[in-house]
């Protein structure tokens, strides 16, 4: 996927916290330790570094919700970090996306911390970002 189909996909996805620009998804693929899981259904972006990977997001088709390809991505996501010797998984999910908390928890991923007001709506409200991480050994 493109950086521009990165953004296009992550605009039907996400407006809390906003979208991410063409632009910063270029910046990112290029950077130390970045690297993306795609699905023709979506991808995953993280981030590994020493021994730690951080799920920088996840997006999927929005007329696929709910048939098991944000699992797909995650776990391939995983994986891919596991071979680059990852052992601890970090990600940030609003507090309010119920369906992404679903999916981490199931999966295995527990809170260890909390953001109060970090990302703001489009209506000018504030969420609260849980902290979440799960051990990958």
């Amino acid at each position: 996927m493109t950086a521009e189909q990165l953004a296009a996909l992550h605009r039907k996805c996400f407006t809390t916290p906003r979208p991410w620009r063409a632009e910063e998804f270029a910046g990112l693929l290029g950077s130390y330790g970045v690297f993306l899981e795609t699905r023709p259904a979506g991808f995953a972006l993280g981030r590994v570094i020493a021994d730690e990977v951080e799920l920088l997001t996840l997006a999927v088709e929005p007329a696929l919700h709910r048939q098991g390809q944000g699992r797909a991505l995650l776990r391939a996501f995983e994986q891919h970090a596991r071979a680059q010797g990852a052992r601890l998984a970090h990600l940030e999910v609003a507090s309010d996306n119920h369906a992404a908390l679903a999916l981490y928890q199931a999966e295995g991923y527990r809170e260890s911390g909390r953001r109060p007001d970090y990302y703001r709506t489009p209506e000018g409200d504030f969420r609260d970002a849980l902290c979440l991480r799960k051990s990958l050994i």
